[in-house]
């Protein structure tokens, strides 16, 4: 059974840094690509970042290009992160998520809070 469960959120101030983490089990971790959603209540699930297996590629969304990084441990199935230059905009509950043959999977949330 796929399982993922994010960690790591927390309040931080304007221009903070912070590292959120996904642990993960029930499949070949290494072997698929990873992503990071966030949402805010009442709006839509947005995408954040996508790292492809062997941590060849990676992809971010425009707003947060140049300020957040996304990395994976193979070793340890662990997907991570880390968020850098803050801003209120970046509140949301952050989700990590991945597509294995059961279906698309995304743990139960991490929520950050960015304020002033």
């Amino acid at each position: 059974q796929t399982q993922l469960m994010e960690s790591g959120g927390g309040s931080v101030q304007t221009g903070g840094s912070l590292t959120v983490s996904c642990a993960t089990s029930g499949f070949e971790f290494s072997t698929y690509f990873m992503s990071w959603y966030r949402q805010v209540p009442g709006k839509e699930l947005e995408w954040v970042s996508t790292i492809y297996r062997n941590s060849g590629h990676t992809l971010y969304a425009d707003d947060v290009k140049g300020r957040f990084t996304i990395s994976r441990d193979d070793a340890k199935s662990m997907l991570y992160l880390q968020l850098n230059d803050l801003r209120s905009e970046d509140t949301a509950m952050y989700y990590c998520s991945t597509t294995v043959s059961a279906g698309t999977t995304r743990g139960q949330g991490t929520q950050v809070t960015v304020s002033s």
